[in-house]
């Protein structure tokens, strides 16, 4: 799997490394995530084991300077879908955003090996997630074949207890060839 080094800084020292990750890596995800509202956290050993079972579908962003993590994408194939990425979740630091990081790690996720027979991306929003939709948007515009598609998936009242506001499942039908030049 290549690494890639990516100009998002103004200088050599603040060169973003995109990888997979490492079971090492769990904590520093986690804590990640947990400084990215409204984004849901979940347990360390959750994201201690999507690095470890998932590295393949997922993917790092490290800032080369100090080997923080600045950016992650989680994902799996889906079991009966396995043309299907699922993005679990998208969380760059506060300190990088802007630069148009999520996008390159997505992009770069989905040129991997692991995902070069994927057709779909698939994922689920809540309604009040601005960014996530716009984000979400602009890369169905970029790499999908038409604009994205949702519907509400996961309920709030059936599948929430109430607890939690629906999540609408996003699908981006992605368009032959497009991330080959991403």
């Amino acid at each position: 799997m290549p690494i890639r080094n990516i100009e998002l800084a103004r200088n050599r020292s603040d060169a973003i490394l995109f990888r997979a990750p490492r079971a090492q890596d769990g904590a520093a995800v986690w804590r990640l995530v947990r400084s990215c509202k409204p984004l849901d956290e979940n347990s360390l050993y959750c994201n201690l084991l999507q690095c470890d079972h998932f590295c393949d579908t997922s993917i790092i962003a490290e800032r080369s300077a100090d080997s923080a993590v600045v950016g992650w994408i989680s994902g799996y194939l889906i079991p009966r879908e396995p043309d299907t990425l699922f993005v679990w979740q998208v969380a760059v630091d506060p300190i990088v955003r802007g630069r148009g990081l999520a996008g390159k790690m997505l992009s770069s996720l989905i040129g991997r090996e692991a995902c070069s027979g994927v057709r779909r991306l698939k994922t689920t929003i809540t309604p009040d997630n601005e960014a996530s939709w716009a984000f979400f948007a602009s890369f169905a515009r970029r790499y999908g074949e038409a604009e994205l598609k949702s519907e509400p998936y996961f309920h709030r009242d059936s599948h929430f207890g109430g607890e939690h506001a629906t999540e609408h499942m996003v699908t981006i039908a992605l368009a032959q060839g497009a991330l080959c030049a991403a």
